[in-house]
């Protein structure tokens, strides 16, 4: 499993009073997946926040990627006042933070006044599909590939350049190279090595297509752990790298070479422990693997906004790139929005719609839902998908933010599986991001029209 035990309050308030702990992070993961929150000293913590939880301004779930207040959000507003929320923390993520000396962090859900958890915040969401999930007797378990691309240049650097001119890690293509992953063994072994130390299991690194990209791998666990743990390990990487004079990116495409995805595997066990995806001649797909399969893509273009939230997204899904471009499902098909692996118990579903850019909440969210609806909607079977999908006759992936937010927007589907409320969060979210880009003028825009337009 991804994640080791973690400290207990009794451990952390022994080892503040050594002196050992002189800070605790308490954070929650926005609507962008990032970690937003307070560092508080352990008095504190233990006198208040451990037992009364914390406040923090309401807007921190209605911003646009920059942290401005923007208009549309009912959550709150200038003139609702933008009053604050509670960060109740959840002791169960208690763990030591490595990364930063003295330190060790707390992730926490968002909880409105009048004790309501905010059902638009993405830890809740995904807590709500499992409460759907667990009606069927069922658990789920996950795991995130999330992939990155280093830069020997800083974040400071890189901003002064316009990021334009920056040295990547590796200068060739490095994939599975154990000679080109040396090169950079010091900051990845680091990294490594104390998310081990933070309690999270981790099963590899390898060097990736782009030049300087790289993925580090763990341990599968259930889905909230899952998440916990990818929000945790891309906060530290970055602090990693920071410290290291080096700068990681996300973007789900950076450049015109391969992008950075973060595939996303999802399996289903009972009570008992049995993996419901597997057939009872134990290596074929269930018909409840394959209804489910049918859920994931007869709702994946109204829930491709989950899988693909920014403008830069929809980059990259190119033909021939390893990102899907087509709608279907194969066996161990890389062509294939969603790729079937594994043997035995471990068979599972690959969503390979993700990019480095995702909220995993959201991803495990919407394929929840989606694969939930086939198998409660008992739909037919989709007949698995053999060559190459890039090139066939299926249904295409939303080529833009604008497409896919409006199928998002407009979905009944996601309304009622989702919330209404929730829907209308996050269509604003993809509004504030389209205005955003639609008002800027671009480096393409300058060089192609400067002079000869």
């Amino acid at each position: 499993m991804a994640d080791e035990p973690k400290l207990t309050l009794a451990t952390l308030r022994s080892m503040a009073e050594r002196g050992e702990i002189d800070t605790i992070i308490m954070a929650a993961p926005d609507m962008q997946g990032r970690l937003q929150g307070k560092r508080v000293m352990p008095k504190f913590f233990f006198d208040s926040v451990a037992s009364e939880a914390a406040e923090g301004c309401s807007y921190l779930l209605a911003t646009d990627i920059e942290c401005g207040t923007v208009p549309g959000y009912d959550l709150t507003s200038w003139e609702k006042g933008y009053g604050d929320f509670i960060f109740a923390p959840d002791m169960a993520t208690l763990r030591l933070a490595p990364w930063q000396p003295g330190a060790a962090i707390v992730l926490c859900d968002i909880v409105l006044k009048g004790h309501r958890p905010a059902e638009i915040a993405p830890r809740t969401m995904l807590k709500k599909q499992l409460e759907r999930l667990a009606t069927h007797g069922l658990t789920a378990f996950a795991a995130t590939e999330l992939e990155f691309i280093l830069f020997k240049n800083t974040y400071e650097d890189a901003w002064e350049k316009g990021y334009r001119g920056l040295t990547p890690a590796n200068q060739y293509n490095n994939d599975y190279s154990i000679l080109g992953t040396a090169r950079v063994e010091p900051v990845i072994r680091k990294i490594r090595n104390v998310m081990e130390a933070a309690g999270i299991q981790v099963e590899n690194s390898k060097g990736e297509c782009n030049l300087g990209q790289h993925e580090i791998n763990f341990a599968y666990s259930d889905a909230v752990t899952t998440c916990d743990a990818h929000v945790i390990y891309k906060e530290a990487a970055k602090e990693i790298a920071v410290e290291m004079g080096h700068a990681i990116t996300f973007m789900a495409k950076f450049n015109e070479r391969e992008g950075s995805s973060c595939h996303t595997h999802l399996s289903l066990r009972d009570r008992d422990g049995k993996a419901v995806f597997l057939g009872e001649d134990g290596h074929s797909p269930s018909k409840f693997f394959l209804q489910f399969l049918a859920g994931l893509l007869k709702h994946a273009p109204e829930l491709t906004f989950f899988f693909a939230p920014n403008v830069n997204s929809y980059k990259r899904f190119a033909s021939a790139s390893f990102a899907p471009t087509a709608l279907a499902w194969g066996m161990d098909n890389r062509t294939c929005a969603f790729r079937i692996l594994g043997h035995g118990k471990s068979l599972r579903v690959e969503n390979r719609l993700p990019g480095g850019d995702v909220n995993p909440y959201l991803v495990l969210t919407a394929m929840l839902a989606a694969g939930l609806d086939g198998v409660e909607s008992d739909l037919a079977p989709v007949p698995v998908f053999s060559g190459n999908a890039y090139t066939a006759d299926l249904p295409r992936v939303p080529s833009t933010l604008a497409d896919a937010a409006k199928l998002f927007r407009e979905s009944e589907f996601n309304k009622a599986a989702l919330g209404a409320d929730v829907v209308a969060h996050y269509a604003n979210m993809a509004k504030v991001e389209l205005d955003a880009f639609n008002a800027a003028v671009t480096d393409w825009e300058r060089f192609r029209s400067f002079e000869r337009m």
